[in-house]
């Protein structure tokens, strides 16, 4: 095969995100070549392979995807050889619909057998047709997989995959399956190869992280992994996402605290503030059950930060119900929520429940809750100002323009912050960690403009940036002076 560059595009959540990474390093193991290692001049309209890694769950997630492919089939004529696959949730879904409606497409792939995709881009190639594989189960645990990590310096590691609720407005148990557990050694071992490559934050992954161990029969499994992950020498940072309410335990509350590398970091999605709601949405918790958890946190890390998801205009949803739910938001202080407009999924029990509300509703809504929750937010960010935090600096995450001398990164609560950078100072590198004052808190970040605050700026060197650097061959473009 001559040189041949990929391209995989990723729509959806965090576990997508790292199933995009081992998508690549499959890709590369077999060959193929990233189209981002080119030059900007030397760059193809389009890659030579086109992977979309796709999401059921987002709205409108199947009309950006067949508005996708049909941006592509004006290249697909041009050059006949070039392969369009679709993978992940919605190919698990939808199945041969996909190539029905777009007859172009070459692969499609399910959730379960992401390391057949090479073998499948071959096999279509000679067959001169479109390969259509799902799998219903998983075969390998997908973290055995190559993978092409983003960062140099932070790493995703699955714990888990699939889930055992039964959520009525959530696809994903009949798209991932239900939940398989990874052994704790092979975690650890995973984070320890990470660490070894200059890795210092690690992010755990599964759809119900805290009921990690259920297929082993340990329910204390998830509050031992993260004491463990704080004997690992030179992991600086541990977070994880998602738990649910309903599992949530002392005992892991308890390893949070006590463990100095877990990040005071929490986020636990409410969805609705009624209870009458949650039981409609099959979510085993109440309101006041959840409040009292985050009582519990706050009481063990008052430092945390809390975030969450909140669906509005679920079915049946009334006035009443959604001023639960900005009851409970102003009770929970939270310091930001993914907000969504409840849509119709096909194939979830909700998508067929009487009640349904009109789009006008949900839209006036939403905006009330947008708007409570950004004055919650930006009250929450407003008394961080005069604290001293350390931030892990990213490349350009978010980076104002070089006119501030700004540069950005996440706290140890994952909050983004920018921060400048006094002339003449040290250059910190993505990836190296700076500790700075908040001068000014955003309703969406916090400022740390340090001339105002006595010149509150320090960096510490670490073996983040020192990756970093090693993968960029010491050019600090990005990196204001």
């Amino acid at each position: 095969m001559s040189e041949q560059y990929y391209e995989v595009r990723t729509h959806g959540c965090q576990m997508n995100v790292h199933d995009s990474e081992r998508l690549a390093g499959l890709l590369e193991s077999a060959g193929y070549l990233d189209i981002e290692s080119l030059p900007g001049t030397q760059r193809p309209e389009v890659a030579d392979v086109v992977v979309f890694n796709t999401c059921a769950v987002r709205e409108n997630a199947d009309n950006k995807l067949y508005g996708n492919l049909g941006t592509l089939r004006a290249a697909k004529v041009r050059n006949p050889q070039m392969q369009i696959a679709v993978g992940g949730c919605l190919a698990q879904k939808d199945r041969g619909t996909i190539v029905e409606r777009a007859p172009w497409v070459d692969v499609v792939f399910g959730t379960h057998n992401i390391g057949s995709l090479p073998a499948l881009l071959e096999r279509a190639r000679h067959n001169k047709r479109a390969e259509v594989e799902i799998l219903e189960s998983l075969e390998v645990f997908p973290s055995t997989l190559p993978t092409r990590r983003d960062s140099a310096y932070a790493g995703w590691v699955s714990i888990s995959v699939g889930c055992n609720n039964t959520c009525t407005f959530c696809i994903v148990p009949s798209l991932r399956g239900s939940e398989q557990d990874r052994r704790p050694g092979e975690i650890l071992a995973e984070i320890e190869a990470l660490v070894a490559q200059g890795v210092i934050e690690v992010t755990l992954l599964g759809q119900n992280v805290n009921t990690y161990g259920v297929e082993f029969g340990d329910r204390g499994a998830f509050a031992k992994l993260l004491r463990s992950c704080g004997q690992i020498e030179g992991l600086e940072r541990v977070r994880f996402t998602s738990p649910h309410p309903a599992a949530f335990t002392e005992d892991v509350i308890e390893a949070m605290a006590e463990t100095p590398n877990v990040m005071p970091q929490l986020h636990m999605p409410l969805q609705s503030g009624s209870d009458r709601i949650l039981r409609a949405m099959r979510r085993s918790y109440r309101g006041e059950r959840f409040l009292g958890i985050l009582d519990t946190v706050r009481a063990a890390i008052p430092d945390a930060a809390i975030t969450t998801d909140l669906i509005v205009g679920f079915p049946g949803e009334t006035e009443a119900d959604f001023a639960e739910t900005l009851r409970v938001v102003r009770a929970a202080r939270f310091s930001s929520a993914f907000t969504f407009q409840y849509s119709i999924r096909p194939g979830t029990p909700a998508a067929t429940m009487p009640d349904q509300v009109p789009k006008a509703v949900v839209q006036e809504r939403f905006d009330r809750l947008i708007a409570l929750q950004e004055e919650v937010s930006w009250a929450e960010n407003r008394a961080l100002e005069g604290r001293q935090v350390e931030v892990l600096v990213a490349p350009g995450e978010g980076r104002k323009d070089g006119a501030t001398a700004r540069m950005s990164g996440r706290a140890r609560d994952n909050r983004l912050v920018h921060f400048a950078v006094p002339p003449g100072a040290e250059r910190a590198r993505p990836g190296d960690v700076v500790t700075v004052a908040v001068t000014y808190g955003a309703p969406h970040h916090l400022i740390a403009d340090s001339g105002s605050t006595g010149g509150v700026y320090a960096v510490r060197r670490s073996a983040g940036g020192d990756a970093w650097a090693a993968l960029n061959e010491g050019d600090h473009a990005s990196v204001p002076a």
